[in-house]
Formats: C-alpha cells, structure tokens, sequence
C-alpha cells in the first residue's frame, strides 16, 4: 500500500500499525465483518485504509479537521483504489449522515500542558486540546449503532480515566492489549476495542514489546509485514 505523507508535519507511526493489527485481530471471530466504518482524525488515511483492504465489505469513512490531511487521505484512498467518503471538519462538531458500525481511531492524546511543537498540524496531530478525551467517547457513542465496534489506542497512564468513560457512555471493552518499549520497561500505549452495549467479558491479548537487543522484536517484524505499506513524503 503506497501512502503519501507530509514532508514536514506529522507522519502515521508504530501506534498505528500496531492499532490496525489489534483491530484485524479483534474482527477475526467476527464471519462476515461488512457495513460502514469510520476513521476519526484520519491523517493521511492509513489506519482506515489497511483494514478496509482486508475487509472488503466495509464501506469507508473518513473524518479529518486539517486541510492537508482531507488531501492526503482523499489521494491515498485513490491511490489503493478504495472508495471513501470524506468528512471534512471536526469530529466533534460534524453532523453525520448515517450511523457506523466500526469506528477507529488514533486520536491526540498528549496532555494539553505537554511542551507543544511549534508546528500547527503536528500539534492537532498530538495533543488533545482539539479532542478531549470525554467529548471524544461522548460523540463516538453517538454516531455508532448499537452493537457498534470501538478501536483505539491512547496512552496507558489514562486508562482509568478511559474505562469509566466507556462505561459512562455504554461502551463496554470487550478486548485490550498493552505495548510495551521493551521487557522491564513500563506499559507506555493501550489498545482497546469497546462494544456499544455489549455485556461481553473482557480479554486482554498478549502484549506487544517492541524492542528487543536495539532491534524490533519477531511479533513487531511480522505487524509491519502484514501491513506492508510504503511511504512517500511529498509537500502540500
């Protein structure tokens, strides 16, 4: 999958394919997996992209509030001959047409009071001034039908700030997995998958370390195969 990105703002990362490995495999027990997903802060539309190409019954759309980034995400979708819908604005404003079935998500996720860059996109790409995480839940469970699907990740010191969120709004996690820098590192990135309504018990996978020795661990290695995707920075 070749995907065009920003020679000088922000670029999709590890937490992406890992958030895309985790939703494949989340999907997995699931036969006929079809309808209409939603990719919220869309970036230059990976996320959204690589599991709509493995699941070819879903319908694609794509949420995106920088100009830049409704570009890039609207090319790329071209670009791999996937037909999407772009909507452009702020998620938490916007006003949808319909309701999804799966949204996903690799929201900005950093503390407001976090050293900012200096760089516009990059700081809407990162911090979640734009997108607090309670108006965030809030809006998701909105616009998802019950018996929705909810693919995220965000960082791991929130995540009891998280669960009762999800809980407040009916989201109830059906599946997490922690990603760790290395063995003896603490967790630093959460991935979870929340069901609208649902009643499920939760599992939590085995989880991810990325590093072992200075190199990309086995599990990370076979993540970026599966993903198999190719960057190009251009200038917008």
């Amino acid at each position: 999958m070749v995907l065009y990105q920003p020679s000088n703002g922000y670029c999709y990362n590890s937490d992406t394919h890992f958030l895309y490995n985790f939703t494949i495999e989340c999907l997995i027990k699931f036969k006929n997996v079809k309808g209409e997903i939603l990719d919220i802060g869309s970036g230059s539309g990976i996320l959204g992209l690589l599991i709509t190409r493995d699941n070819k019954k879903l319908n694609l759309n794509q949420c995106e509030i920088q100009k830049t980034f409704q570009e890039l995400s609207t090319i790329n979708a071209k670009c791999n001959n996937i037909d999407s819908q772009m909507y452009k604005g702020s998620f938490l404003e916007l006003e949808f047409d319909k309701q999804f079935d799966i949204c996903v998500s690799n929201p900005p996720f950093y503390h407001s009071n976090v050293i900012k860059s200096e760089n516009e996109n990059l700081k809407i790409a990162r911090y979640n001034d734009s997108m607090p995480l309670n108006l965030f839940i809030k809006k998701v469970s909105k616009v998802l039908k019950n018996d929705g699907k909810f693919f995220f990740c965000y960082d791991v010191k929130q995540l009891k700030e998280i669960v009762k969120l999800l809980e407040d709004c009916k989201l109830n996690i059906e599946a997490m997995q922690f990603v760790y820098p290395k063995e003896g590192k603490d967790a630093t990135l959460v991935l979870i998958y929340a069901r609208k309504n649902s009643k499920s018990l939760l599992r939590v996978l085995d989880s991810i370390y990325v590093f072992e020795d200075n190199e990309f661990t086995p599990k990370v290695k076979k993540i970026y195969e599966m993903c198999s995707t190719h960057s190009i920075k251009v200038e917008i």
